[in-house]
């Protein structure tokens, strides 16, 4: 059997087909049923399809928990932190500098 691609008539009818399995299950042994068994499915699934899984799991387990070396950055005083700093900057004013155009007298 071919692998199915998304967008193909037979992925359709694969798709169609497990949600018409779902309904059933759902009529049949109830909603709350239906939703453990594909729960456990999809843990299966996982075990199943995941070369990997130690590497998987840690890789996953540092995207959620940042590691103790990472520094938690506190928005709020980062943010009056900034206006702080912009505001203690001396402005510095414009001065216009005078041209041949601006000035008056052609010199």
């Amino acid at each position: 059997m071919k692998k199915l691609k998304i967008g193909t008539p037979m992925a359709g009818v694969a798709c169609g087909t497990a949600l018409v399995a779902v309904a059933v299950l759902i009529m049949v042994i109830g909603f709350w049923k239906t939703l453990i068994l594909l729960a456990l499915f999809g843990i299966g699934f996982f075990l199943g399809t995941v070369e990997n899984k130690q590497e998987f799991v840690k890789d996953t387990v540092n995207r959620v928990i940042p590691a103790k070396e990472a520094k938690v950055i506190d928005l709020k005083s980062e943010i009056a932190r900034d206006q702080e700093a912009r505001q203690a900057e001396p402005e510095t004013p414009v001065t216009e500098e005078k041209t041949a155009d601006n000035n008056e007298d052609g010199e």
